[in-house]
């Protein structure tokens, strides 16, 4: 089972640290591109966390599930409006079953990365297939890694940095692995700093492509944000759609 690195202060400060992630026109979005492609049927979000995403997409009538392995987490969901609209199962996002058949199966915010290993990966999109009812869909929300945007000769890069926050991106495993390292320091005040370090399997756009032929799906869509806007090659990132036959 994967590591829980989202226990105590760091769930309990999550939606904090991460507000941007939570600003109206971030979540709409998501919300609505999610909405059409459930096309009327019931939506299953794996790691579902906090409720980001999950709870507006339920209050525009959706039927929504949720795997999370956080208990931590769950307990910030849990203290939301709207919660209680919602089941959720603890567990983890590659082996865990839920009741039933969905229309929808996503994951968002690069939390394919939290597996760390290519089998737990493919594991995921395995599981996102049992889910599936036939000509369902399973979307991800993923960076694309930016390896070419290291110095030359230097392990990792600086992506974050203001008087409040650094952080830095090591990539400690580019051979074999594809292992990064997202370290996060964060003034608590005057002399004192919170850090979060966690280890990610950085994951390429094809490779997840190929996971989904393994799981039996094929590729529909690959958007560059959830406003469809196109995929090229200098997006930082992607949302990625697979449909089971």
């Amino acid at each position: 089972m994967p590591e829980n690195r989202f226990t105590g202060e760091i769930a309990r400060r999550y939606d904090r640290v991460h507000g941007e992630r939570s600003r109206p026109a971030v979540v709409d979005a998501t919300a609505a591109c999610l909405a059409e492609l459930a096309v009327g049927g019931r939506a299953l979000e794996f790691a579902i966390g906090t409720g980001r995403i999950a709870l507006p997409l339920a209050a525009a009538g959706v039927e929504v599930a949720g795997i999370e392995l956080s208990v931590d987490m769950l307990a910030e969901f849990d203290a939301k409006d709207g919660s209680a609209t919602i089941d959720t199962v603890v567990g983890d996002m590659a082996t865990t079953i839920v009741d039933g058949n969905f229309a929808l199966v996503y994951l968002v915010y690069n939390t394919i990365t939290n597996l760390i290993t290519q089998d737990e990966q493919v594991a995921c999109f395995e599981n996102a297939a049992r889910h599936l009812r036939p000509g369902g869909r399973f979307v991800i929300e993923n960076l694309v890694p930016n390896l070419r945007e290291l110095p030359p000769g230097a392990p990792g890069r600086v992506f974050g940095l203001d008087e409040d926050y650094v952080g830095v991106d090591d990539f400690i495993d580019r051979t074999h692995k594809q292992i990064s390292r997202s370290r996060h320091f964060r003034r608590i005040d005057d002399r004192t700093f919170s850090e979060f370090t966690a280890p990610f399997r950085y994951v390429w756009p094809a490779e997840l492509d190929l996971m989904a032929r393994i799981a039996g799906m094929t590729l529909e869509h690959r958007w560059a944000d959830w406003d469809r806007s196109e995929f090229t090659g200098e997006s930082p990132s992607h949302v990625s759609v697979w449909r089971k036959p």
